[in-house]
């Protein structure tokens, strides 16, 4: 199925395109929670004090498309009720615990652009994302204050350096709340 939007046809996805995430995840406190245990490095990260969300969420992008060759990317909303997932009446695929996102094929520019708010502030930044060749996926799931990421090494450590985004290295099996937050 596509859906239309800034005068084009988008791809809205399958369950075929991320059957590769599908259950593949890990149930608990560890950032294999919400990125399946398959790549080589993982970080948590969320604006630093004093960096506007808009600053930080482009940041990522930034760093994401710099990390990453030219590729269509997987944008996906989760559709929580309260927040914009953009195609409000695209079908939607099942991951994590049976939570209904709208997944469209798209790209980085769409992914600054189309939304306008989420769960984690005011940002415009999808829920799930990731490019057409899984080398990386980032994931916030829908009760947390931060964002997941699972890639390369070399990816995960641009994100780290970039004073913008700040992402904390963290393990497969370790806790993925950052410094100096709390659970609810």
């Amino acid at each position: 199925m596509d859906v239309t939007r800034d005068r084009r046809s988008w791809r809205i996805g399958t369950a075929d395109d991320v059957a590769w995430l599908a259950g593949q995840t890990t149930h608990g406190l560890s950032i294999t929670t919400a990125i399946p245990p398959v790549f080589r490095a993982y970080a948590t990260f969320y604006p630093p004090d004093g960096v506007s969300v808009d600053a930080h969420e482009r940041a990522v992008v930034d760093e994401l498309t710099w990390n990453t060759p030219a590729q269509p990317w997987w944008l996906g909303y989760l559709d929580t009720g309260a927040h914009d997932i953009v195609f409000p009446f695209a079908p939607t695929v099942s991951l994590y615990a049976g939570w209904p996102y709208v997944l469209v094929e798209a790209g980085p520019e769409q992914a600054l652009t189309w939304r306008t708010g989420h769960m984690r502030g005011d940002g415009p930044l999808p829920d799930l994302f990731f490019p057409a060749d899984h080398s990386w996926l980032v994931s916030a799931l829908w009760d947390d204050a931060w964002t997941d990421i699972g890639g390369t090494t070399a990816l995960i450590t641009a994100l780290h350096r970039n004073p913008l985004v700040s992402a904390r290295p963290v393990g497969p099996d370790e806790d993925a709340l950052p410094p100096g937050l709390t659970r609810e």
